[in-house]
C-alpha cells in the first residue's frame, strides 16, 4: 500500500541557469566581463533613434521626372510580327525563347508590347522567326546577310 507520495520528502524548483545568447542588459554585460567570458558587443545601425526616413526636396522633382521620362516600349505592331513569325513556324513562346537562349517571360513581354527594347534580342528572334522586326521594312522576310 505504499505509495509514491512521502511526507517527508521534500522537491525544491529552481530556476533554469539562462542559456548563453544576447545579454540585453548592462548589469548582465558587466558581470560577464567579471567572470572572464567573452563578451561580444555590437552597435546596430541607427539604433533606438526615433529617426524617420528623411525625404529630401528632390523628391518632388524625382516624381514629375519619372512620369515624363518612361522608358519606350516595343510597339504592338512589332509583338503582332513575333507572334505571326512565330506561328508560321509552328514554334510556342516556350519553344522560341529556348530557341534565343532566353527566357520565355521575355517573349511575352515583347509579344505584349511590354518589354523595352533591346537589339540583342530582336535581332535573335528575326533570326528565329525569320522576319524583319527593325528598320523601315518591318515584317518582310529576313534576308541572309550580304544578298542585298
Amino acid at each position: 500500500m505504499h505509495s509514491n507520495t512521502d511526507w517527508d520528502s521534500v522537491t525544491y524548483l529552481r530556476k533554469p541557469k539562462p542559456k548563453p545568447g544576447a545579454a540585453k542588459s548592462n548589469q548582465a554585460v558587466n558581470a560577464a566581463m567579471r567572470k572572464g567570458e567573452d563578451v561580444e558587443t555590437r552597435q546596430k545601425f541607427a539604433a533606438g533613434t526615433n529617426k524617420k526616413a528623411a525625404t529630401s526636396k528632390n523628391t518632388a522633382k524625382l516624381d514629375r521626372e519619372t512620369e515624363e521620362l518612361h522608358h519606350e516600349t516595343v510597339s504592338l505592331s512589332v509583338g503582332r510580327l513575333i507572334q505571326k513569325g512565330r506561328q508560321q513556324k509552328g514554334l510556342t513562346q516556350k519553344e522560341l525563347a529556348t530557341k534565343i537562349n532566353e527566357k520565355p517571360q521575355i517573349i511575352n513581354e515583347y509579344e505584349s508590347g511590354k518589354a523595352i527594347p533591346n537589339n540583342q534580342i530582336l535581332g535573335k528572334i528575326e533570326r528565329a522567326i525569320g522576319i524583319k522586326l527593325r528598320g523601315k521594312d518591318k515584317g518582310l522576310p529576313l534576308q541572309a546577310p550580304g544578298k542585298k
